[in-house]
Parts: C-alpha cells; structure tokens; sequence
C-alpha cells in the first residue's frame, strides 16, 4: 500500500477554535487570491504582454499627442501676444517664453509621463487580459451544455435509458487536441449527489480533469445521474409526478451506474476505468461489494471515497441528518429536493442560526476548508449547480449518517422492510466482498468535512489484505472535498498520479 502525504497544516497549532477558524478563512482567502492572480497569467501569459504593450503604446501616444496639440497652442498664442506687445513695450520672444513658462519638458516631466503610462498601459492590459480569460474560460465550459460547437475538443451526446425508465444523459470527449495512436482507453467519470457531469469541467482546460484525460489519449465519458438538468427524462413519468422521484442511490447502484457501463462498454469494446467523486464512489463500492460490473471494470479511482459517513464533520449536513430534515420534507409531500428552492433555502437559513455552524462561508460549512479554489471556478460553480436530487435519496444519505452503516434505504418498518427485501432490516453493503485483486486509487484529504479522515479509516481497515501492487492510497493534508474536482493544483498532485495508475493497470 502507497501513501502519499503532506507535512501538517501550518495552523494546525493554533489552540481556540474560534481563532483557527478565523485563520483558515483568512488563509484560504489569501491563497484563492494568489491562486487564482497566478493561474490566470500562467494561462495567459501572451495576452497580457500584447495587450500591456498595445495599450502602452496607445497611451504614450494620446498623452504625446494632446502634449504636442498644447504646444501648438501655446506656441500660437506666445506669437499673438508677440505681435500686439512688441511695438510697445519691445518685449523679446525669449522672454516671453520665460514669462509664461512654456520651456522644453523637464527630465521629471519624461519620468512622471512613463510613469503614468507604464501604470495606465500596465492596468489597461491586465484588465483586458482578464477579459478575454474569463471569456475564453467560460467558453470552453459551455461545451458541455451543448450551447457552442467545441473547436478543439471533439463533444458527442448520448442518451442511456435505464431498466426501470429513466433517460440519462452522457457527454463524450473521443478525443483531445493531442493526436495519439492506437486504440483510446474508455475512462467514465460520475459525479456526487446535487452535481452533475459539469463537475468534470468547471476548471480551465489544463485543470479540468475530462479535457485532461481526453489530452492523455482517454476516451472520455462523462455521466449526468437521474434528477438532474440533463437526465430529467423517464419513458413514461413526467419530474412533476411525484412517482419519478421514488429512488435512491440503492437505485443508481442497481441501474444507472450498470447503465453506463454497459454502454460504454458496448460503444468502444473495451474494459473501461472509472472516475468517481463523493457519492460516485459509494455507488461504485456498493456494485463491487455485489460482485457486480468488475468484469467490465479496469480500474477505479475513487475521489473523496464515501462508504462509511458515521463521523462526518460537516456542522451543516450533520445538523440536517440529526434534525430529520429530509424526513420532514418527504412527510410534507416533497418528494424533490432542490437545493436551490425557497423551502431549502429556508430551511439552511434556519440550520445556519444553530451554535457551531458558520454559513459566512457556506461551501467551507458543508465540504470543509477547500484550499485550492479560484473565484472563477466557484462563481461557475454557482451558476450552474446544486443539481435537484430525490427527498427520498436525502433520507437514505441521512440514515447512513445517523446509523454509521452502508445499508438499503430503511423504510422505518419491519412489515416495509419485509415487504421490499423479504427481510426486516435493511440488506448492508458488505465492503469486505470487494476482491482483493480490483484495481483501486484511493485518494482523500485532512480537510474534508463529507469524507472524513476517520471514515476513510474505517473503509481502509476493510481493504488491508488488498492485493499490495492493486490499491494505491493517497492522502492530502490540505485538501477538502471540492477540491479533488475544482482544485487548481489537483492535476498535477492528484490526476497525474491517477493516470499513471491506469497506465499501470493496464500494462499488465
């Protein structure tokens, strides 16, 4: 077993709590903005230097210009008053020029005008440069939504409909801008709950992991779950229907995630490797702990794994789970939980107010200090997500919360429970099932308050006797949960080790 881990947090000795939090809001703070200031001129070295140097250039020019139309002026007038003064009073030209002051530019004069237009010229290039960033950026994000044609990057859409009726929405990147040879390893990337596949792409090109595994000879494919903006379709039941949100991941374990794989699968004839985020990878553990998919699986990262969520330190989502929130919102008839309605907007209003929780940074409240983020990334991030998922799946997350175990949605009655499982108790995912020769990348962070460390224990301990050269555990000190798929940083200590995992596997 690898790992891979960072010294300590440099306020990991700060005592009060109160002090500490203050402290990692203010250096997450300071870091977002280095981050994101060098990230942008890295990218966009060229434009700033075109941009700098053009508006310099017009600058100088405009200040030289109005320079040059005065002089004339002044030059004029020196000449008028000249001619009325001199039968009179025989005042000289050059004295004159004294009188008033009009000599030639100063060394002072050349140092404060390229002075101001360095600062102007410099400023004006900067702005512009972040400009057509941001533009560019939000350009390539767009893909996804099908709202441009991609230039570099081939998109194709595809639809899968699962055995109980649902009509799921995959994007596929064949290919990126490298030319590779030889045949593209298929590589299927599923999101967590309230995401969706934009996940993979709310990051520039060079740090969004689909556009990288497509520009590493990847044949990608990216999944959007039930419920969600682009898979909101069912053979026969309409989203206002109350019937079309009676699921939960039991039911993404049983058919969405068989769904794409087989797909996949089938499309390119080839085993394929899997990406997972959050709740992605608890859908992918609970298919092998049934011993299923493993014969079309090649290998599996697993991203923030989640399996057990007894000791989840989200202040947010334990209150929430503690509260029977969700079990509330089900007894009142809503069956769809949209994060981004009135009802649940209130309802985090009121969470927000309990002792222990901070909402001035909401994100921080629910996946802990992320480290990496840019303002960019979470600005996108707030345009087009949280994603709407079922009440009935909120409840199922809540129990695994409350219980600390990895069980089917309990149905809170014996006679229920019998009913659907012929059982009175919920069937458990029983992880020790894995096979101990399935390829695994395991990578967590110190900062995840959904992933927590002690949780990701309890999951390791199970995979000890795993196949040494078959799991690769990585740990970051420093990372949160979003920052596995938003980092700016997370290609280069994250991806790049997650690839030459898959190369791995796949050599022998």
């Amino acid at each position: 077993m690898q790992r891979l881990r960072r010294s300590e947090s440099i306020f990991s000795a700060v005592a009060a709590p109160s002090l500490r939090r203050k402290a990692l809001n203010s250096w997450s703070a300071i870091q977002d903005t280095y981050l994101s200031t060098k990230d942008v001129f890295e990218r966009h070295r060229v434009v700033f230097t075109i941009s700098t140097s053009i508006a310099s250039v017009a600058t100088a020019w405009a200040g030289y210009s109005l320079r040059y139309v005065h002089q004339t002026k002044v030059e004029e007038r020196l000449e008028s008053i000249e001619n009325a003064m001199k039968s009179n009073y025989h005042v000289e030209r050059e004295e004159m020029k004294k009188i008033v002051n009009s000599g030639s530019v100063s060394i002072a004069a050349c140092v404060a005008t390229a002075g101001t237009t360095l600062i102007i010229g410099y400023g004006l290039g900067w702005r512009g440069g972040k400009w057509y960033a941001n533009r560019k950026f939000r350009k390539e994000q767009m893909k996804l939504l099908g709202q441009i044609k991609p230039p570099r990057w081939q998109f194709l859409r595809g639809r899968v409909t699962t055995k109980d009726g649902y009509i799921l929405s995959m994007q596929r990147i064949p290919k990126g801008r490298a030319e590779t040879t030889g045949s593209r390893q298929p590589v299927l990337l599923q999101h967590g709950v309230i995401m969706d596949g934009i996940t993979w792409l709310l990051n520039s090109p060079d740090q969004s992991l689909a556009f990288i595994l497509a520009d590493n000879g990847f044949d990608v494919w990216i999944a959007n779950s039930r419920g969600t903006k682009w898979s909101s379709g069912h053979t026969s039941l309409d989203p206002n229907d109350p019937a079309y949100w009676d699921w939960t991941w039991d039911e993404m374990v049983a058919y969405d995630l068989p769904a794409f794989v087989t797909y996949v699968n089938d499309q390119t004839g080839q085993k394929l490797n899997y990406v997972g985020h959050s709740l992605g990878t608890l859908l992918a553990l609970a298919s092998f702990s049934q011993k299923k998919l493993l014969n079309m699986i090649q290998s599996t990262a697993l991203l923030s794994p989640i399996a057990y969520v007894g000791q989840m330190t989200s202040p947010i989502t334990q209150a929430a789970a503690k509260s029977f929130v969700a079990e509330t919102l089900y007894k009142m008839g809503m069956v769809e939980f949209d994060p981004k309605g009135k009802v649940i907007g209130k309802i985090l209003k009121d969470l927000c107010k309990k002792n222990g929780i901070n909402c001035y940074d909401l994100m921080a409240s629910f996946t802990g200090p992320n480290c990496c983020l840019n303002s960019s990334t979470i600005q996108l991030f707030l345009e087009h997500e949280p994603q709407p998922t079922a009440t009935k799946n909120m409840i199922h997350m809540s129990q695994m919360i409350r219980d600390g175990t990895i069980a089917m949605y309990d149905y809170g009655d014996d006679d229920d429970n019998t009913k659907h499982y012929g059982q009175p108790k919920p069937p458990i995912y029983d992880m020790t099932n894995i096979p101990d020769n399935t390829p695994l990348f395991l990578s967590y962070g110190g900062k995840d308050a959904l992933s927590d460390v002690k949780d990701v224990e309890i999951l390791l301990e199970i995979l000890k006797s795993h196949n040494s050269d078959k799991l690769t555990v990585q740990y970051r000190d420093d990372y949160a949960h979003a920052d596995f798929v938003m980092g700016v940083n997370a290609n280069q200590v994250v991806y790049e080790p997650m690839i030459s995992f898959f190369k791995l596997q796949l050599s022998k």
